[in-house]
């Protein structure tokens, strides 16, 4: 019965057979919550070879990795920066249709505090699928729809296994209790994701040097008050919570990253060029790439 639980929950190591290979980065989601046919919720996985890491789960996370050719039936590990909706809202289907899929592993998910809480509440909720799906024709195995969820609350590694280390480390989004951004060490590449975040030293200390930063972005120049999406706060709840394109230019020309991905991409109304325009007036003078959805880097 799926390796005896793994052990009773044990940690889940790499697959047996996995070598390290080049190292990708792969948008599955670049949008935020308000919907989008062309940006899925935030989401990216990082592979190295037949490995996937799986960072956020936002709304299609599970129908972006099937577009993307990645696993279906559960990825290495999961991690999630926040618990904000728009980052959780692919999270049951993750876990749910993975274990459909015939996942045959106790995926790990790593989050802040209230991770494990709204796992439980998942299995709780749809607790009338899990028994017909193992108690009638389907046949589905019992148990397999769990996962092992382990909570951090404070900086430091996470994950360490078969040459792939994740250190989370905490940002500041606005009055939001627990957010965290993640550096990841592969054999030949280092990744830095922002998650959602105000302009933060610590993604800046974590991604000096990096190969790539994944950074979270809106657009400085349409952060107009006549236009108040979000209502009269809106200026300020962005300030707050998120990171002008101005800002990453400057969080970026400190760290010097090789390449920059911005995702979670809060346009109003913003052209890729005038994202760009305000990286550059941040003085960024590297690469920078307006993210897209399934784009590979």
């Amino acid at each position: 019965m799926i390796a005896r639980l793994a052990l009773l929950l044990g940690v889940v190591a790499a697959p047996a057979g996995a070598q390290a290979a080049g190292t990708e980065v792969v948008l599955l989601g670049t949008g935020m919550p308000r919907p989008n046919p062309e940006a899925s919720g935030p989401a990216t996985a990082i592979t190295i070879g037949e490995r996937v890491l799986l960072f956020d789960a936002g709304p299609g996370a599970m129908r972006q990795l099937a577009a993307a050719g990645l696993p279906i039936s559960g990825v290495e590990a999961v991690f999630l920066t926040h618990l904000h909706s728009d980052h959780t809202l692919g999270y049951p289907d993750l876990v749910l249709t993975s274990w459909v899929m015939r996942r045959r592993h106790l995926m790990p998910v790593y989050g802040p505090p209230g991770t494990a809480r709204m796992d439980s509440l998942l299995h709780e909720a749809w607790a009338t699928d899990i028994r017909v799906r193992t108690e009638g024709l389907e046949r589905e195995i019992p148990g397999g729809e769990r996962v092992v969820v382990r909570e951090f609350d404070g900086e430091g590694v996470v994950y360490d296994s078969a040459g792939v280390r994740v250190r989370a480390f905490r940002v500041p989004h606005g009055d939001f209790p627990d957010a965290y951004g993640y550096r990841i060490e592969t054999p030949d590449r280092v990744i830095v994701l922002s998650g959602d975040t105000g302009p933060s030293e610590a993604v800046r200390d974590a991604a000096r040097g990096a190969d790539v930063l994944v950074h979270e972005v809106y657009s400085a120049a349409h952060l107009r008050p006549e236009d108040r999406p979000g209502g009269e706060a809106w200026p300020a709840y962005m300030r707050a919570f998120h990171t002008s394109d101005v800002e990453v230019g400057q969080l970026a020309a400190a760290a010097a990253p090789r390449l920059v991905l911005l995702t979670h991409i809060i346009r109003m109304g913003a052209t890729d060029e005038e994202l760009l325009a305000g990286v550059r007036a941040g003085g960024y003078t590297g690469r920078v790439v307006v993210g897209t959805d399934l784009s590979r880097w």
